[in-house]
C-alpha cells in the first residue's frame, strides 16, 4: 500500500473541522488528517509536515485565508489548496483562483463535496508525479494507473453523491 495522502483542515470553526475529518476517514481512503483552528496554526503545522491537501476556510481570526493561501503557494507550492468559505463572492473566489487555489468551494459543502475535492487534488498530484517520471529524464514509472486512495476517494463520493436527496 502507497504512503498516505496528507491533508490538512484549517477552520476556526471544530464542527467544520471535524466534519470535515469525519467525511475523509469514512471514504475509507488510505488519508491522514489533521486540524489547525487559524492561519498561524496551519502555517507552523507546514513547517514540520508535508501536506498535499489543505482545506482552508477564508474568514478566521487573526490571519485570514488568503493571507494564509499567499503564504502556502509561496513556501509550500506543492501543496493543493481548497479554499472553502461561507461568504463567497466573486471576487475571493477570482483572487483565491489567481494566488493559486485549486478549487473554491462555497459553505455548506457535503461530505461528498469534501471528499470529490480532496480526491481530485490527490489524482492530479499522482499524475502530475506519474508524468514527471514518465519523462525522458526520469527513471521509469511503477505503475500506469492512480493510487489506490484516489481511486477510493473517487468511488466514495461518487457512492455518497448517489445517495444524496
Amino acid at each position: 500500500m502507497s504512503e498516505p495522502s496528507k491533508v490538512l483542515v484549517v477552520d476556526d470553526d471544530e464542527v467544520v473541522r471535524l466534519s470535515y475529518q469525519r467525511s475523509l476517514h469514512a471514504a475509507n481512503c488510505n488519508v491522514e488528517v489533521e486540524a489547525a483552528l487559524c492561519g498561524e496554526d496551519a502555517l507552523e503545522a507546514l513547517e514540520h509536515k508535508r501536506f498535499d491537501v489543505v482545506l482552508l476556510d477564508l474568514r478566521m481570526p487573526g490571519m485570514d485565508g488568503m493571507s494564509v493561501l499567499k503564504s502556502i503557494k509561496r513556501d509550500w507550492p506543492a501543496s493543493g489548496v481548497i479554499v472553502i468559505t461561507g461568504y463567497p463572492t466573486v471576487e475571493s473566489a477570482k483572487e483565491a483562483m489567481r494566488l493559486g487555489a485549486y478549487d473554491y468551494l462555497a459553505k455548506p459543502v457535503s461530505p461528498a463535496e469534501i471528499i470529490n475535492a480532496a480526491s481530485s487534488v490527490i489524482t492530479q498530484k499522482r499524475w502530475a508525479l506519474h508524468q514527471d517520471l514518465a519523462s525522458p529524464d526520469a527513471r521509469p514509472a511503477a505503475k500506469t494507473e492512480p493510487s489506490e486512495e484516489a481511486s477510493s476517494l473517487a468511488s466514495s463520493a461518487i457512492e455518497r453523491k448517489g445517495k444524496r436527496p
